[in-house]
């Protein structure tokens, strides 16, 4: 069986500025993986660079989705091929309602599925009705773009610091339904602070750090050995990747 995602020495630049230098990743179809690494490491381009953002400009490597090169399609095919991003910063939108959103996604995934998300990640009636993130507080942005991603049901999720902002209580409530949802799913857990990572139990996990991977292996050692020696530990750890 093919991996689900298949990066090989993936380069690529934002306004002339390089933020990926190289990146080699698989992901088996079925598993979580979790990505860590300190701020401005290339975690949030890698993730944007995956889902075909058009700001970033591939210079070199490939990205295999399921089986097929998708390095130059654009976002929107590989978003009806089953990929996914919950941003760590979604934009405000004027004009555009939480409700309207998931009135589109439920003609695919149907009203009973959206319903009962809404009802798990506690997404209030009056929060439907606002423009989207526009006012929301953290909690709230975070809670409204997983009940969207959760209801594109997609192959492979991509989570772009879900925990970022989230307090205790949410943090807890969200950690619930994603794992509820990844059970037997492929994603990707992009994390600086790791708490979300005790309710998804990640498969492996990887440590980028200057545009690369660096090091991967066992999520439990590598973040036991993250917080004794920190980050500048997997520039040497015996699993490195070179590019």
């Amino acid at each position: 069986m093919e991996p689900i995602l298949e990066v090989r020495g993936l380069r690529a630049v934002v306004d002339g500025r390089t933020v990926l230098r190289g990146v080699d990743l698989t992901i088996p179809e079925g598993e979580v993986h979790a990505l860590l690494g300190p701020n401005a490491s290339g975690k949030s381009s890698l993730a944007q660079a995956l889902l075909g953002m058009p700001t970033f400009q591939v210079v070199s490597g490939t990205i295999r989705f399921k089986g097929r090169d998708i390095t130059s399609l654009p976002l929107e095919e590989r978003v009806r091929m089953g990929m996914a991003l919950m941003f760590q910063n979604p934009p405000a939108v004027r004009g555009v309602k939480l409700g309207d959103i998931l009135r589109i996604l439920s003609e695919r995934t149907g009203s009973t599925t959206i319903a009962r998300l809404t009802s798990q990640l506690q997404v209030s009636e009056e929060l439907l009705h606002r423009d989207l993130n526009y006012g929301f507080s953290g909690g709230e942005k975070k809670k409204a773009e997983a009940l969207q991603v959760l209801a594109m049901n997609p192959d492979l999720l991509i989570l772009d610091e879900p925990d970022s902002g989230v307090d205790v209580e949410n943090l807890e409530l969200m950690g619930r339904e994603l794992s509820r949802f990844l059970e037997g799913k492929s994603a990707l857990v992009i994390t600086h602070t790791s708490h979300i990572l005790k309710y998804l139990k990640p498969k492996q996990a990887h440590v980028m750090i200057e545009g690369r991977i660096a090091c991967h292996g066992d999520p439990e050692k590598i973040l036991e050995t993250i917080l004794a020696k920190g980050y500048e530990w997997c520039k040497k750890c015996p699993s490195a990747m070179t590019s």
